[in-house]
This record gives C-alpha cells, sequence and structure tokens, in this order.
C-alpha cells in the first residue's frame, strides 16, 4: 500500500526557481510529494490515484547525438523511429543517464517538462491534450505538479507531434 502524498513545496530548488521566473509560483502549493520514489508513470499514477495516461512523461533522446525532450503520456510509449522523422535526424536513441542529468539538471526518474539546466528542442506527444489535467515530475523521483497540458506544452516551449508507438 502506497503511503498518500503530502502537499508542500519540496519541488527541486531549480525547478522551484524555474516555477517563480515563468510566474508560476502558486503552483508551488500544488506539488505533491510522496514518502516512496515514484520514478515510474504506474507508480506516479498509483500514487496520484489517476489514470497512467495522465501522468506526463519527461524522456530525453539523442537525436544525431543532440539532446531532444520528449512529453509522453504515461501509458504509452514514444516512437522512436517517429521521433527520427519528425526531427530528419538520422539516429535517435535514448539518452544515457549521465547525458540527462547534465541536460537537465535532473536525475531520470524526476525530470519535469521544463526549468532545465539548458535549452533544449522539445516534441510533445498529441495524447497529452485528452486530458483535463496531466502530472509532472517537479525535478524529483518524490514530488509531480498538476497542470492543463495545454499550459505545460506552452511552458515547456513544445511542439506538438504524433510520436507514441501505434498498436498493432
Amino acid at each position: 500500500m502506497t503511503t498518500p502524498p503530502t502537499q508542500d513545496s519540496a519541488a527541486h530548488p531549480r525547478f522551484a526557481e524555474a516555477l517563480q521566473e515563468l510566474g508560476l509560483g502558486e503552483l508551488r502549493g500544488r506539488i505533491r510529494r510522496f514518502p516512496d520514489a515514484t520514478r515510474t508513470a504506474a507508480e506516479a499514477a498509483a500514487a496520484i490515484g489517476c489514470e497512467l495516461s495522465q501522468i506526463c512523461k519527461s524522456l530525453i533522446f539523442a537525436a544525431d547525438k543532440v539532446p531532444v525532450l520528449v512529453l509522453m503520456d504515461g501509458a504509452s510509449r514514444v516512437d522512436v523511429e517517429r521521433v527520427r522523422e519528425v526531427l530528419g535526424a538520422e539516429k535517435v536513441t535514448r539518452a544515457a543517464a549521465e547525458v540527462v542529468r547534465e541536460t537537465t539538471g535532473y536525475a531520470i526518474g524526476g525530470v519535469p517538462p521544463f526549468g532545465h539546466r539548458t535549452k533544449t528542442r522539445v516534441l510533445a506527444d498529441r495524447s497529452l491534450l485528452g486530458h483535463d489535467t496531466v502530472w509532472a515530475a517537479a525535478g524529483t523521483p518524490h514530488t509531480v505538479f498538476p497542470m492543463d497540458p495545454k499550459t505545460l506544452i506552452a511552458h515547456a516551449g513544445g511542439t506538438l507531434v504524433d510520436v507514441r508507438e501505434q498498436s498493432a
């Protein structure tokens, strides 16, 4: 059984600073912290009590060795070939953990959709728009925040694309 979340401003300091810079300081009061890490979308959805597809995964890929952030709903997987086509890249792979931390300033499992160390191209899968609210990491594997997907994608500087794997 999962321990219920607490509401506090336990976001990663870099993310908390990004919220202030973006004029989203009031969001700090809506961040939920979990006593146990919610490193997977399924763990986060169970802890929040929402649908798996309401989790916004922030995934870093390397497109011709250049980091790119893909925002994807928690119930779907990224189709790397579709990302390659959208970007016009020769090769797209999942980025190594050290590249994720170097690019974003956060560890895998806690990467938020914005507030990163470096400016990175952002692709946002259209599937996120299927909900009024999505939940994304607030800079740690223990924290999440809610936001409407259009606002989240806008603050991330994302381009809407269709890059999720299609079921056979």
